[in-house]
């Protein structure tokens, strides 16, 4: 069997094996897509017991594609709603990861000091338990720059011989020695990295379980109650039918109105007081006092309104007879997107209006400067064929709603993987701050979600492609990440030293997510679903990320783990230079 043929079978066996053991629940509780990693360690031990070896090109690539897969649709879904978010929740949330952070740095250096860790180990350490490798290529390129420093200033060229070092702090060595000693370094940077990753992502996940279980969270209600919350946050729209008095409104069309464009007030419905059909209304429909109208808005909005057209009517618009019909019409035609109601003039064109607009699972009022989307829902009301117009002219095609355009798709991947190569200087550190492959595909997801469409281009992937490509992108992950840990692991696992490190990294882990999670239960009453989403976030690890949404079924572990993503990230691959260049 080829090398590439084998290394498919693992990954495959690997992904059976760990699905079939995380779907097993224990108390109600499953490992889920996480029991992948632990089959794919077991597995690489018993490959490499067996003197066999999965070919290593092969994994890096089913584990960096299988991630990239994961945070690029994760960002996709999140762009819509994530400005929202980051209004509401950003500072709280925010601050939130930075506590860990920084309690995290706190922990790695402990450790480092009782076991008598380099620096290099130390830092090896710190990545790996918070299973961020963007951090550790920060950390190996300090530690490349401290190495020249040094030689500079010994006056060394590099080709003189060097004795070797362990992971433990130990005797100083002489000038000669120090091109020798920093590739002892990278090896420990490394080594610690590779036995402490594992336990990283699992003790984010038992820091969700122990805060479940320490609070004792239902957490169907606290998804309930974060719905509740974010309903209550975004008031919703409403009826509401009014009787024209006033008389100055005489002959005066309803989008002259003053503060209609301001408050996104739409008109929907009218009862001329001669007559005992009702019509469909829009903008440019004419009032008169006597008349009935039915208007669309918030509460707030409409209680402004009221007073300058007349009180509330008895009547109800929506039971009377009349050539009214309501849509709800799906946004999917290229040309229209990103267009305004207002440069659309379906009130002048078909003599339909719209009164409100779904997006992203939000309902919102339909102004005239509101660009439409692509999956947009509008509610149009209008005589039946002037209804049927408005629908082709927006497509309302089921169809376009069930397929992935993948040219876009594929665009911002390439725009996702160039973004996460920049480097963004930072004062005081020798090497610029890169996202890589983690964070660059999320923010370009993120970026193309937001604005949804550029031309032709459509940055859309519909809510099932979108679940499959992310469990198939972490899958994809997990399984070679363990496979390729497997061996290392598991012998240093049984080791004295190793253990030490284990649980040291565990440590490092486990107590700032549970201090910052208590006190953010506690004192500031955080709902669980968001919790989990920032815990992950906070440790920039998208299998935790993975394993919070199945465990919380919200969307919202999403949201708050791309909340803190970035400044996460850069105070990750700060830390873990520092850690490298002050020890």
């Amino acid at each position: 069997m080829s090398a590439v043929s084998f290394a498919i079978l693992a990954i495959a066996a690997v992904a059976v094996a760990g699905l079939m053991f995380g779907g097993i629940k224990v108390r109600g509780v499953s490992l889920g897509t996480a029991g992948v990693l632990l089959a794919g360690l077991i597995a690489g031990d018993l490959i490499g017991r067996a003197g066999g070896s999965v070919d290593s090109d092969m994994l890096s690539f089913a584990k960096e594609f299988g991630l990239l897969l994961f945070v690029f649709t994760t960002g996709i879904e999140l762009g819509p709603g994530i400005l929202r978010l980051l209004a509401r929740r950003g500072a709280s949330l925010n601050l939130m990861a930075t506590g860990i952070v920084v309690l995290g740095l706190g922990s790695a250096m402990l450790a480092a000091w009782l076991l008598g860790l380099t620096p290099p180990a130390a830092a090896g350490l710190f990545c790996g338990a918070t299973t961020n490798t963007p951090a550790l290529a920060a950390a190996e390129q300090a530690l490349s720059w401290r190495r020249s420093s040094e030689s500079r200033e010994n006056g060394v060229t590099g080709d003189a011989p060097a004795p070797t070092n362990d992971l433990r702090g130990g005797d100083s060595q002489d000038a000669a020695a120090v091109p020798s000693e920093s590739h002892d370094r990278i090896t420990d940077l490394t080594a610690t990295y590779a036995v402490t990753y594992p336990g990283g992502v699992a003790g984010i996940i038992l820091a969700m379980l122990l805060l479940r279980r320490l609070f004792r969270i239902d957490v169907a209600t606290e998804a309930r109650l974060l719905r509740e919350q974010e309903a209550a946050e975004h008031e919703a729209l409403e009826r509401r039918c009014l009787l024209i008095d006033n008389r100055h409104l005489n002959g005066l069309p309803f989008g002259r109105l003053a503060g209609v464009e301001e408050t996104g007030i739409r008109i929907s419905r009218i009862l001329r007081s001669d007559s005992n059909d009702v019509v469909a209304a829009n903008d440019r429909t004419v009032l008169h006092p006597g008349d009935v109208i039915q208007v669309v808005g918030t509460r707030e909005s409409l209680d402004r309104i009221e007073p300058s057209i007349g009180p509330k009517s008895d009547i109800d618009l929506t039971q009377r007879t009349g050539n009214v019909r309501v849509s709800r019409v799906f946004v999917t035609r290229s040309e229209i997107l990103n267009r305004s109601l207002a440069e659309l003039a379906l009130d002048q064109l078909f003599g339909t209006t719209v009164t409100r607009i779904e997006r992203a699972g939000i309902e919102m009022p339909a102004r005239g400067a509101t660009q439409l989307h692509f999956g947009d829902v509008v509610h149009v009301v209008g005589d039946p064929a002037a209804v049927e117009q408005t629908a082709a002219l927006l497509g309302n095609s089921a169809r376009s709603l069930q397929q992935t355009p993948f040219v876009p798709m594929f665009i911002g991947i390439t725009a996702g993987i160039l973004l996460g190569t920049i480097g963004i200087p930072v004062p005081g550190l020798a090497t610029p701050v890169r996202f890589g492959l983690a964070g660059g595909p999320l923010l370009a997801g993120i970026a193309f979600g937001l604005v949804g469409s550029i031309g032709r281009l459509v940055w859309y992937i519909p809510s099932s492609a979108n679940h499959a490509l992310r469990q198939l992108g972490m899958i994809l992950f997990l399984a070679a990440a363990g496979l390729g840990a497997g061996r290392t692991f598991l012998a240093l696992a049984f080791s004295l030293e190793g253990a030490g490190w284990i649980v040291a990294g565990l440590l490092t882990t486990l107590l700032p997510l549970l201090i910052v999670g208590i006190v953010a239960r506690v004192w500031a009453g955080q709902n669980y679903c968001i919790l989990c989403g920032a815990m992950a976030g906070s440790m920039t690890d998208p299998p935790a990320l993975s394993f919070a949404q199945s465990l919380t079924e919200s969307e919202s572990c999403s949201k708050a783990y791309a909340a803190v993503y970035p400044l996460t990230m850069l105070l990750r691959i700060v830390a873990a230079q520092l850690l490298v260049l002050l020890g």
